[in-house]
């Protein structure tokens, strides 16, 4: 494999894209884009979640010295944590006042609370496009008279939400109630015929030199999937080839169909 990259990069040479690796679960539509790019690009997707999340048990929780009720505000940026904060609050009993605020990445993760809570009784804000510059917008309208708890993993919180809670003096508290584990995803390369990764979390560009210490790129196109995923593939010294969210550019499937437009024609 070629040496890493040490800055991104448009690719300019490169072989056809044959095989690409969503580091996601298959989804559960037949509906899905992906499908359809396949069809159309004669591309073949293979989804292995490069990490599984393991739950920090409530005796764990404890030893954080947080008091949930206390809170009048619940930052989520996944659903994962939308699951992890309402099963701690389950095991340990709490009850969740009905003036709690919560304040969600996107409207999709506002739309799995639910599952949880009479929806249209709460205050459920969300950000615009997905990004936390929307997610900060909306915060900053709210934050006066708030204590937030962003829930979120031992070992992957967003510093740039992290960063901006402390730069705008809002009173917040971490809540880590999961934590991420690399899973093993060296079969995945075994034949050396992947020409495209797609990464969703910081997580998973770290699981693949978890598991490939020396990993070198040699060719292989990535895909990242938000902000704080783009940065960790950089400062990995890896080349980021494409990126979602961007500028017309809402999700992963529509990056990779933008790539592959551009650079593999339809046959």
């Amino acid at each position: 494999m070629a040496k890493k990259a040490t800055k991104n990069s448009n690719v300019v040479d490169f072989k056809p894209v044959k095989k690409i690796i969503i580091a996601q679960p298959r989804p559960e539509s037949e509906k899905s884009p992906y499908f359809d790019i396949e069809k159309k690009y004669h591309v073949q997707f293979v989804f292995e979640p490069f990490i599984r999340l393991e739950p920090i048990t409530a005796k764990e929780f404890r030893k954080q010295k947080i008091d949930i009720a206390t809170f009048t505000a619940i930052i989520f940026t996944s659903r994962h944590a939308i699951d992890h904060f309402f099963r701690i609050c389950e095991e340990m009993k709490v009850s969740i006042s009905q003036d709690t605020k919560y304040f969600c990445i996107t409207e999709a993760v506002a739309l799995y609370l639910q599952k949880f809570i009479l929806y249209r009784k709460r205050k459920v804000f969300y950000g615009a496009d997905g990004t936390n510059k929307s997610l900060f917008s909306v915060i900053n309208k709210h934050k006066e008279n708030e204590n937030f708890l962003y829930v979120c993993s031992e070992n992957q919180q967003d510093n740039e939400i992290v960063n901006w809670l402390k730069a705008n003096q809002c009173e917040f508290q971490l809540g880590f109630m999961y934590r991420s584990i690399s899973n093993d995803i060296k079969p995945l390369f075994a034949n050396n015929d992947v020409d495209m990764v797609c990464l969703f979390t910081p997580s998973a560009v770290r699981s693949i030199f978890d598991n490939f210490p020396n990993f070198h790129q040699n060719g292989t196109l990535i895909g990242a999937f938000g902000n704080n995923t783009a940065k960790a593939v950089e400062e990995a010294g890896l080349t980021l080839n494409l990126k979602a969210p961007d500028v017309h550019i809402p999700s992963m499937t529509a990056a990779i169909e933008h790539f592959l437009n551009n650079n593999q024609p339809v046959k």
